[in-house]
């Protein structure tokens, strides 16, 4: 399938979630990995993996999800959203030792406190009447600073902080079934907060707002 024109070469598509998770399972140990849209009787995102068995030759497996192909009166609904300079940009732990602590904290609290600085330390706190849990990540790295906001005049222990729904947290963790090889959170306090996993060359960004 081809795009609209070469000058714009895009095809919008709208996809089953699930559909997708289920055939990156099967990826997780592959030697290679290749996606493309196809036209079989109906529009396909074709997943080829290659896998390699024991005696060391290796077998394909395809799997054809349907897509629904968006039309092009539709795309300037679904633009990348205009995200605001981050006050604090840090690196993500393990997800999935992320994920195994907040899974428990859900069972406290609706909403989880992302909080991080400039010293590389990341918080993940929740609070009720009752109690207050805190987990601390330490020394886990800053990126190089590109927003005017993570400046030098800010000190390296204050914190940045955001309010979200707990919820919508685990779910960006529970769809993590290929582990990048590194994450980037990008707190903008009080807004949002913006997540930026890398997998070799492949840039997977999520969005959460902040609660009001």
């Amino acid at each position: 399938m081809e795009g609209v024109s070469e000058d714009n070469n895009a095809i919008y598509v709208e996809l089953a979630a699930e559909n997708l998770s289920r055939a990156l399972k099967t990826a997780q140990n592959a030697r290679a990995l290749k996606v493309k849209l196809t036209n079989k009787h109906f529009p396909c995102l074709t997943v080829s993996i290659e896998l390699v068995s024991v005696s060391s030759s290796s077998r394909m497996v395809t799997h054809d999800i349907p897509v629904k192909v968006i039309p092009r009166k539709l795309w300037r609904n679904l633009q990348e959203p205009t995200v605001p300079d981050s006050d604090v940009s840090i690196y993500l732990p393990v997800l999935k030792t992320m994920k195994s602590v907040v899974e428990k904290m859900k069972n406290i609290s609706n909403q989880l406190i992302i909080e991080a600085n400039l010293n590389g330390d990341l918080n993940l706190k929740i609070e009720s009447e009752l109690v207050c849990v805190t987990t601390h990540f330490k020394d886990l790295g800053n990126p190089p600073s590109t927003s005017e906001n993570e400046s030098e005049d800010r000190s390296p222990e204050q914190m940045a902080e955001v309010q979200v729904d707990i919820r919508k947290f685990l779910q960006f963790l529970a769809g993590q079934q290929v582990n990048p090889t590194r994450g980037v959170c990008k707190i903008v306090s009080h807004k949002m907060v913006h997540f930026d996993l890398l997998h070799e060359d492949v840039s997977l960004q999520y969005f959460i707002p902040a609660l009001s």
